[in-house]
Parts: structure tokens; C-alpha cells; sequence
């Protein structure tokens, strides 16, 4: 290990990824077990957009591309910015990166280095802290409270910003927790981001899933000072079932951009050709398969939610938009589930896991120990039975 260079001996594997790789091995000895860990749609990639890439392919679409994607994925982008958010970015100012995890590390990257902090709400999505670490910034962890529906304020973000603050991640629709600012917020967080002038890169992969009365809103769309110093990025995957095509975007400050396509140029030259033709198609078209894969997610996301707020020792917020429920377990630590006492998320999940033969991610990996995060990208049959499975342990509970 003493070869291993600091950057890689600070980062933490996935919570996410192991929780996944165990419940593979109880199932390869037989086992069946319910998956709420993997934030991935079910459903398939339309077929309207899987035949686009086999066209693509049969036109000898296998070549380089530019480091930041092709000019009629890049321009399509920009459109649907406009469209969809208000926001009106030049091609020039779009990057296309290998996956929504990719464009993410990119700004960071290209924006962060020693000494500088990161302001990052809680909970968070697992990587951005170990992304943070990566380019040797220091995250500063700033706490969303279950009274404020696991979001943070503007005055909480105004107290954390010191001199040596670069950027505060905002990921609205959150994962994990579903939950959405509403525009008032964001008005206000703009304000503080635009006094104390900082960036904010804006993750809103998400945003097509948003339920009920709940709305979405770019945060960079609420005037110029806040526009000039937003990144705002999305992808495919979560919207389009499209997580293994590996299509990220951003748009932003045309020298950020610039200095992403340089980093982009010497690391990974540029994405899958095939899979920016599938993208392209995926974003042109309009979102009628969009809007029936998210009927079902409502439908889901009220039916766990119901339960989880059934069970003894549970209480869970209802979530806005994405695919995750994020249920506060607290009330269950101390007890013993067949001997096995719990104290924190961790062995709650792993009694989850081993007991219960249903995988959740614990919400340590988030930064909030008192939760634990449900994927309901599943079939409703698997999300009834994994939620008979975690009634069943709490009930059990002594």
C-alpha cells in the first residue's frame, strides 16, 4: 500500500457498488433477495432510441469524435436548455462527458485543487465527497434537517462560506432523498452564492422525475448573477433508462468549459460515438416514454412511502422527485433483531441484507446516519415483497 499514491488511499469504495456486490452473492448461493440498493430504472432503453444506435452503427458511426461531443449532440443540448430550463448557453459553452459521474468529477477537477473548499449539503450522493477529496479539495459538510425536508438554507450556506470557498454542489431533485428546493429557496441561495461569489454546479439529472405539485427549477434561471457562475449538468441515464450508454452534459462559464475539454482531451478523448447518436435521438424526441415510466415511479414512490410510515420505529418523508426514499431508521437502533443489536444505519442495512434478504444502501454513505436509502426502481411485486421483508424485522424488533 505505501506505493499508492495519497489521492487513492483517501477515497472510500461505493456503499452503493458493495451493497450490490453482496446481494449477487447471497443470490449466486441461492438466496433471493429484494434490490433497493442501485439507483437504475428497470425499464428498458426505448426501442426508438436503441434502433437510432444500431442505425449508427450500420452508417459506420465507430470513429473519434470531438473530446466534447458532436456538433449536432452539443447543439441539441443547448436547445434543450432553453427549452426545458430557460437557460441559453452558445454550442460552445456545452461539454458531453462519459456519464453524468464523469462530468462531475470534470468541474470539480478543473475548478478545485489544495486549499480550497467545497460546500456540500447533506445528505449528499455518495461520490461527490470522494470526488471533492480527489482533486485535494476539503468538503465542507453543511446539514439538510429532517424540519426542513432535508434541505439546507441560505443562511446555513452563508455561515459555511469562508475565503477559501471555490463551489457548493446543489443536486435538486436530491438522491438520496427525493426531496426538491423550491424556488424560493433557490432565490435565496442564489442570492448568498452571488455576494459571496462562489460557483454552484447544479445537478439536475434528475428532473424529469417530479411528482405531484412539486417543480423544478434551474437554479441558474433566476438572473445573470447567479447564470454566470452555475455549471448546470444532466445525462440520460435516470431519465431515459440509459445508465450503461454512460451520456453526461453541462453547460456553464465558456473558460470552464474550455478547461474540461482540455482535461477531457488527455483523459478519456471522448464519449462512446455510438452512444451520443443514442442520446441525440433520446433528447430530440419528446417524453411520452418519459412520462410513462414516471407514472409508475409516482405510483411506487407513494405505496413505499405509505409503508415504510406503517412500520414501528420508521418515519420517512415523502420524496418529490427521483426514484429513492430515504426512511429516518433511528427509532430501531438499540434493538436487537435476533440477538443482532443495530446502532447505526450500517447494521441496519446489513440486518436488512442477511436476515431480511433485502438490500438498502446505509445513509452513513450520505452523510446521515439515521437513514437508509430505498431505490424503488423496481418492480411493485419486488418493492411489496422487500417491504413485507422490512416490516417483518421491525416488527421483530425487542
Amino acid at each position: 500500500m505505501k506505493n499508492l499514491s495519497k489521492r487513492a488511499l483517501n477515497i472510500s469504495p461505493s456503499a452503493t457498488l458493495a451493497v450490490s456486490a453482496r446481494a449477487k452473492e447471497l443470490r449466486t448461493s441461492g438466496i433471493d433477495v429484494v434490490a433497493f440498493g442501485v439507483g437504475e430504472p428497470d425499464f428498458d432503453t426505448p426501442d426508438y432510441i436503441k434502433k437510432s444506435a444500431i442505425e449508427a452503427i450500420d452508417a459506420g458511426c465507430t470513429k473519434y469524435t470531438p473530446a466534447v461531443g458532436t456538433p449536432e449532440l452539443k447543439k441539441a443540448i443547448a436547445d434543450k436548455f432553453q427549452k426545458d430550463n430557460g437557460l441559453t448557453y452558445d454550442p460552445s459553452q456545452v461539454v458531453v462527458c462519459n456519464g453524468g459521474k464523469h462530468v462531475v468529477f470534470n468541474v470539480i477537477y478543473v475548478l478545485c485543487e489544495e486549499g480550497d473548499e467545497v460546500i456540500l449539503p447533506s445528505p449528499y450522493w455518495v461520490s461527490y465527497i470522494e470526488q471533492i477529496k480527489l482533486a485535494g479539495a476539503t468538503p465542507v459538510i453543511v446539514e439538510g434537517t429532517e424540519e426542513n425536508g432535508l434541505r439546507i438554507t441560505a443562511e446555513q450556506l452563508d455561515a459555511a462560506i469562508t475565503d477559501k470557498t471555490k463551489l457548493m454542489i446543489l443536486n435538486s431533485p436530491s438522491n438520496p432523498t427525493g426531496m426538491i428546493y423550491s424556488p424560493k429557496e433557490l432565490e435565496e441561495i442564489a442570492e448568498v452564492v452571488a455576494k459571496r461569489d462562489i460557483y454552484v454546479l447544479s445537478d439536475e439529472i434528475y428532473e424529469k422525475l417530479v411528482f405531484g405539485d412539486a417543480t423544478h427549477v434551474s437554479i441558474a434561471s433566476l438572473g445573470k448573477e447567479i447564470f454566470d457562475r452555475t455549471i448546470t449538468m444532466n445525462g440520460v441515464s435516470k431519465t431515459y433508462a440509459m445508465t450503461g450508454w454512460r451520456i453526461g452534459y453541462a453547460a456553464g462559464p465558456k473558460d470552464i468549459m474550455s478547461a474540461i475539454a482540455k482535461v477531457q482531451g488527455h483523459t478519456t478523448s471522448n464519449p462512446n460515438s455510438i452512444a451520443q447518436k443514442a442520446a441525440l435521438t433520446a433528447i430530440c424526441s419528446d417524453d411520452s416514454a418519459v412520462n410513462l415510466m414516471k407514472a409508475e415511479f409516482d405510483k411506487r414512490r407513494r405505496y413505499v412511502v405509505d409503508r415504510l410510515n406503517a412500520m414501528p420505529g420508521i418515519s420517512c418523508l415523502e420524496p418529490e422527485g427521483a426514484f429513492y426514499a430515504f426512511p429516518n431508521v433511528s427509532g430501531l437502533y438499540g434493538k436487537s433483531f435476533n440477538g443482532e443489536t443495530v446502532s447505526n444505519s450500517i447494521e441496519f442495512a446489513q440486518v436488512c441484507l442477511e436476515q431480511g434478504h433485502t438490500a438498502l444502501v446505509p445513509g452513513s454513505a450520505f452523510g446521515a446516519d439515521d437513514c437508509v436509502r430505498v431505490s424503488y426502481a423496481t418492480s411493485m411485486e419486488e418493492i411489496t415483497k422487500g417491504m413485507d421483508r422490512i416490516e417483518k424485522l421491525a416488527r421483530s424488533a425487542s
